[in-house]
């Protein structure tokens, strides 16, 4: 059996994170349609962990870190061919020890919110978000 290479990458190819996000069913919440947001998306994460096969990225980790107080995953996308064999446990691990201090946040996509208590992590009530300024009172 070909080996997955779990790895810090310094940065990721838009293109490459797009297809990834396809294949993995987050572009249905993701602006993949908007070329100059995904390229900044990928250009300002400062913690990004893939899975390749063979070259091929197949998953993700793409996070925004201090490295010692809290790391927010942004994205973990894994190919849905690969699903369900421990590569996106893998990457939330991987993650995790890139700042093992640090706390270790992400906001669920709403079909897999059964997947994170079933790894160990926490289901925490008090999170908050607004998506315009606007919203604010």
């Amino acid at each position: 059996m070909e080996e997955i290479i779990y790895s810090i990458e310094k940065s990721l190819d838009p293109d490459e994170f797009i297809e990834v996000l396809k294949t993995s069913t987050l572009a249905e919440r993701r602006p993949v349609d908007d070329e100059q947001r995904m390229t900044s998306m990928c250009n300002n994460a400062n913690l990004i962990i893939t899975a390749r096969l063979n070259g091929r990225l197949i998953g993700l980790a793409r996070s925004i870190t201090d490295f010692v107080y809290c790391t927010y995953l942004s994205d973990l996308a894994v190919d849905i061919s690969y699903q369900k064999t421990g590569i996106g446990k893998q990457l939330i691990k991987e993650t995790k020890n890139a700042a093992p201090q640090a706390k270790l946040i992400l906001l669920s996509a709403p079909a897999v919110t059964d997947y994170y208590p079933k790894i160990g992590m926490k289901k925490h009530n008090y999170c908050f978000y607004i998506d315009d300024v606007k919203e604010l009172k």
